[in-house]
């Protein structure tokens, strides 16, 4: 069977991918770190904030092989998966089960964390829109969820390992240049992916998008907060 190299992943993928990688990577260690750097840990949740709905914008305009439709597993590509009988290009049906539970994991850690506060020096800057009892339930949230999105993390890998030294399929590498060595057969899906790139105009769309996300996040539209009201002095008088 003869091997064919195809683009299956394009740059916008690839960006957010490696950008998320080390973003959440920084966000887990401010946190650990707590003190001065939880300021830092809010602006990385701001950026994550912003790559995850890029990502989600970018599943629905992107290029064929980052579009949710592509992958999105169903009940018929899942049997096909387990007899052996898929032969997808992209995502396998159970990778996209972990693509999709990552990223609604890490959307749930960011909004818990915008409207979370460590009852100490940091408050999320959406955290004064609720009540404290609630802020203080979605900080509870946002710890705890962490260690399941370490756990989805771990199994991510190691499924990536398996690839790797068991099916001898380097799921890696295209996710660094883009591109993918697929055998000849395998290229039902090139005619109908031509038909959907992404391209400059749906990658603008995409950023306006996710910047708008981030300054929402952000708090930054919220009017400044009124300051205290002067008290009179308590030091007597010398008059």
């Amino acid at each position: 069977m003869s091997l064919e190299r195809i683009k299956l992943w394009d740059l916008p993928t690839r960006l957010f991918h490696w950008l998320l990688v080390i973003l959440i990577i920084a966000a887990y260690v401010t946190g650990k770190i707590g003190g001065g750097a939880i300021d830092w840990h809010g602006r990385i949740g701001i950026l994550i904030l912003g790559l995850i709905v890029f990502r989600v914008v970018w599943g629905f305009i992107g290029s064929h092989h980052s579009r949710f439709s592509s992958f999105f597993p169903t009940p018929a590509t899942v049997r096909a998966y387990l007899r052996g009988q898929w032969h997808g290009i992209g995502h396998n049906p159970l990778g996209a089960f972990s693509v999709l539970a990552l990223l609604s994991l890490i959307s749930l850690q960011v909004a818990t964390g915008l409207f979370g506060n460590d009852d100490i020096a940091f408050n999320g800057p959406l955290s004064s829109l609720l009540n404290k009892e609630l802020s203080d339930k979605l900080t509870g949230l946002h710890k705890l969820s962490i260690n399941a999105l370490i756990v989805l993390i771990v199994l991510h890998l190691g499924a990536i390992a398996f690839y790797a030294f068991v099916k001898r399929d380097n799921l890696v590498k295209p996710m660094i240049t883009g591109w993918k060595d697929v055998q000849s057969e395998k290229n039902g899906e090139r005619e109908s992916a031509k038909a959907k790139h992404g391209g400059a105009m749906a990658v603008i769309a995409a950023l306006l998008i996710a910047f708008a996300a981030m300054y929402g996040g952000s708090g930054a539209w919220r009017p400044a907060p009124l300051p205290a009201p002067a008290t009179a002095s308590s030091t007597p008088s010398a008059w």
